[in-house]
């Protein structure tokens, strides 16, 4: 599935995220749904706890593709986003959100 991810939530179990010249690959329980915000669309994409190197390289880059594996099978690949917002949650998950 390519295109923006719908409100039903997404499941994965690997995601590889392309920004700029890094390729950040992240694995666990990985989940990507289509947001409202302030009459906006965005993309949020929750990853497990990772390396904060990870999360400056994103940042550093501003752009970003993202491809949602689940078992070894490319499962949703979005277009590429302008990250807006990348921060913890309560749990100490990564909580990526990005723009078309």
């Amino acid at each position: 599935m390519t295109g923006f991810p719908g409100h039903r939530p997404i499941y994965g179990d690997a995601v590889h995220i392309t920004a700029g010249a890094d390729l950040l690959v992240f694995a666990g329980k990985i989940m990507t749904r289509g947001i409202l915000s302030g009459g906006r669309g965005f993309a949020e994409l929750v990853l497990p706890d990772a390396d904060p190197q990870q999360r400056r390289d994103l940042e550093r880059a501003g752009r970003y593709q993202d491809e949602l594996y689940l078992e070894g099978q490319l499962f949703y690949s979005s277009p590429e986003l302008t990250l807006r917002t990348a921060q913890r949650d309560g749990d100490g998950a990564l909580v990526v959100t990005g723009s078309p």
